[in-house]
């Protein structure tokens, strides 16, 4: 009998351990807004509406663009656009998302970058600056925003 008593309150002592822990786990975090539209200007390469999409996992974050105002100068084989998206800071300064992962792009295709990777810091405000795209590490394109995010910028 004594055995039982003691395996019962174990078991009770457990849950209610496990229970307290969950309780103190720390949340997901997430971004908001997930989606940001703005428009930007990329010179003789197109101008614009863009789409930005972000997505966080604690501390890293990742922003896939995409624009059908915006096309591909050539025939491009996915990966070979080296991206970097500079984004301004609510505070001050800027920060960057890089990446080379890209989907295969017809010449005349709209353009389509991402996920690019950067990592974020609790309450950090961002707001799309500029993009620029390497493209077989020849062909330069610099794209900046005329425009602010809306329907505003992502708050981490």
């Amino acid at each position: 009998m004594r055995r039982i008593k003691l395996g019962i309150s174990t078991a009770m002592g457990a849950a209610a351990l496990a229970a307290g822990a969950l309780a103190l786990a720390p949340t997901a975090t997430a971004v908001t807004p997930t989606t940001a539209t703005l428009t930007a200007d990329c010179g003789t390469f197109g101008s614009g509406l863009a789409t930005l999409t972000a997505t966080q996992s604690g501390t890293s974050a990742t922003i896939t663009l995409s624009s059908s105002a915006i096309t591909s100068p050539i025939d491009v084989a996915a990966g070979s656009v080296s991206s970097t998206l500079t984004l301004s800071k609510k505070g001050s300064g800027t920060t960057t998302f890089t990446g080379k992962s890209s989907p295969a792009l017809p010449a005349g295709a709209p353009v389509s970058t991402g996920p690019l990777k950067g990592t974020v810091a609790a309450g950090d405000v961002l707001e799309a600056k500029s993009l620029k795209l390497v493209i077989f590490g020849l062909i330069t394109v610099n794209c900046t925003a005329t425009s602010a995010q809306s329907p505003g910028p992502f708050t981490f």
